[in-house]
């Protein structure tokens, strides 16, 4: 009896099974996770933030879509900004706490910070991250965070704005009020927000007003929207000519200039 050899499946290539383990385990960013198993120090840049890194773990971010540690730190009093300014400017956490910081304030607001300039930083992209080589940040040693935790937070929130409201428009554009006939009530973190909405500005500008996490803000923001009281500025109408505006009519006003022509 002849036995029919039968060939074997190929293997998968090594980079396409380990992008299939990544999004089996949420990986936000495949890149951060590689950095994180190689214990790199420095700092991962991206579109919408940085992320710094010591030894593989995640030390601070930063985002000019939320509000700065030393913005949270100096808007309601905790810390004046002469005092902060001084201790950047010198790269030494220890002038914070000689000025009278208390060292759980500060992890506290550092932790608040990392993980709202993270959530914008590690948001999708259409350029790839670059990463460079190099010394710890001088906040480094406060409350260093491991990427797997960062990473499921981001997932955290990502589903939890979902949730609320699924229509992220209200997350970047200027925001107006609906105000509805029989508005509801709102709590007063969300009426401090709804207050601010004036169809110029945007979440990150509200944010920074109250001194409050970036998106702590687009929660209050989502939640004002699914009540029906707050919505995104449409974009302006450009002003064309009919014919750039509407082909079809264009086409019409060709043929009837045709027809006069007969």
């Amino acid at each position: 009896m002849t036995v029919v050899g039968t060939t074997p499946p190929p293997q998968l290539p090594v980079r396409d099974a380990a992008a299939a383990r990544e999004r089996a385990r949420g990986v936000v960013s495949p890149m951060l996770t590689r950095l994180a198993e190689e214990r790199a120090t420095g700092v991962l840049a991206r579109e919408h933030g940085a992320i710094h890194l010591v030894d593989g773990q995640v030390v601070h971010a930063e985002s000019p879509l939320a509000p700065s540690l030393g913005l949270l730190l100096t808007t309601h009093g905790a810390l004046d900004v002469e005092t902060w300014q001084d201790a950047e400017d010198n790269a030494d956490e220890e002038r914070l706490l000689r000025r009278g910081l208390p060292p759980g304030a500060l992890e506290l607001a550092q932790v608040s910070a990392l993980y709202d300039a993270a959530y914008f930083a590690l948001a999708p992209s259409s350029a790839p991250g670059r990463f460079r080589y190099g010394t710890a940040h001088w906040l480094a040693s406060v409350h260093p965070v491991a990427v797997d935790d960062l990473e499921r937070e981001t997932l955290r929130r990502r589903a939890l704005l979902r949730r609320i409201w699924p229509d992220p428009a209200t997350d970047a554009a200027p925001l107006i009020r609906a105000d509805p006939v029989a508005a509801p009530a709102v709590p007063s973190r969300q009426a401090a927000v709804l207050a601010r909405v004036d169809g110029v500005r945007r979440a990150t500008d509200i944010a920074r007003e109250l001194g409050r996490p970036a998106f702590h803000t687009l929660v209050h923001i989502r939640r004002l929207a699914a009540a029906g009281l707050v919505s995104s500025q449409p974009p302006p109408m450009e002003d064309h000519p009919p014919d750039a505006a509407d082909p079809y009519i264009a086409l019409l006003k060709r043929v009837r200039d045709a027809l006069e022509a007969l």
